[in-house]
C-alpha cells in the first residue's frame, strides 16, 4: 500500500508538471495560429484579410463596381460559343439532336468546375493548402473529374440512347464527351484559383466566373469535334 502511494503521489506531481507546461506554451502557440489563414491563402498577404473584412461594410454599388468590369470581359469571351455554334452550324443542320445536349454540356461544366472552385479556394482560405502544393491540388481534381466524367458517361449515354430515344451515334458522342469535359472542368476549376493568387488578384471574384467561361467556350469545341469524329466511325457524312 505505501508502495502504492508513492506512486500515486508521484505520478500526480507529474501531471501537475505536464500541465504548467502546457499553460505556459499556449501563448507562444496562439499568435502562430492566427497566422494560419493569411499565410495559408497561398501567401496572399494581410490585403486578403482586409479585403475580407471590409466586405460587410462595402454598399452595393461598391460591390457591384468591383465585380462588373470582370463580367463584361467573360460575357466578351463566351461569345465565343456563339462562333462555335456558327462554325459547325452544317454538323448541327445534319443531326439537329447534338443541339439537345448543348445546355447539358455547359451545366456539367460549370457544376463540376464550380465543386473545384469551392475546394480550392475553402482550403486556401483555411490554409489547408498554399501555392507550393498547386500542382498536387490540380493534378488530383483533374483525375477525380476523369473519374466522375466515365461514371457519368457511361450513365448519360444508355439512358439518352435507350429512355429518350435519341440515336446511337449521338449517344456516343455524349458518353465520349463527358469525361473530357469533366476532366477540363475540374484542372481549370482547380488551378486558376492558384493562378489569380500568384497574379495578385482576388480569386473569389475572378475564378468562378473564368472557369465558367473557359470551359463553356473549350468544352462546345470538344463536344463537336467528338461529334464529328464518332460520326465519321458510323460512317455518316457530313
Amino acid at each position: 500500500l505505501n508502495e502504492l502511494k508513492e506512486t500515486i503521489k508521484s505520478q500526480a506531481a507529474e501531471i501537475d508538471r505536464l500541465k504548467k507546461q502546457l499553460s505556459s506554451a499556449e501563448p507562444s502557440k496562439t499568435p502562430n495560429a492566427k497566422k494560419v489563414p493569411s499565410g495559408g491563402h497561398a501567401h496572399g498577404g494581410a490585403s486578403d484579410n482586409e479585403e475580407i473584412l471590409d466586405y460587410k461594410d462595402k454598399t452595393f454599388y461598391a460591390i457591384a463596381y468591383e465585380r462588373v468590369w470582370w463580367l463584361a470581359i467573360f460575357l466578351v469571351s463566351l461569345s465565343f460559343t456563339a462562333l462555335i455554334m456558327n462554325g459547325f452550324e452544317h454538323t448541327l443542320s445534319k443531326e439537329i439532336e447534338l443541339a439537345y445536349f448543348v445546355p447539358l454540356m455547359a451545366g456539367h461544366g460549370g457544376n463540376t468546375g464550380g465543386q473545384a472552385v469551392g475546394t480550392v479556394l475553402s482550403a486556401l482560405s483555411a490554409g489547408v493548402i498554399s501555392r507550393s502544393d498547386a500542382l498536387r491540388v490540380i493534378g488530383k481534381e483533374a483525375m477525380s473529374g476523369l473519374v466522375m466524367g466515365i461514371i457519368l458517361g457511361a450513365l448519360v449515354g444508355p439512358i439518352s440512347h435507350y429512355v429518350m430515344g435519341i440515336s446511337m451515334h449521338v449517344s456516343t458522342v455524349v458518353s465520349v464527351t463527358f469525361p473530357l469535359l469533366s476532366t477540363i472542368a475540374s484542372f481549370l476549376g482547380s488551378s486558376l484559383p492558384f493562378v489569380c493568387v500568384i497574379l495578385g488578384l482576388d480569386p473569389a471574384v475572378i475564378a468562378a466566373p473564368a472557369m465558367t467561361s473557359f470551359v463553356d467556350v473549350s468544352g462546345l469545341m470538344c463536344y463537336f469535334l467528338i461529334a464529328n469524329q464518332i460520326f465519321k466511325l458510323f460512317g455518316l457524312e457530313l
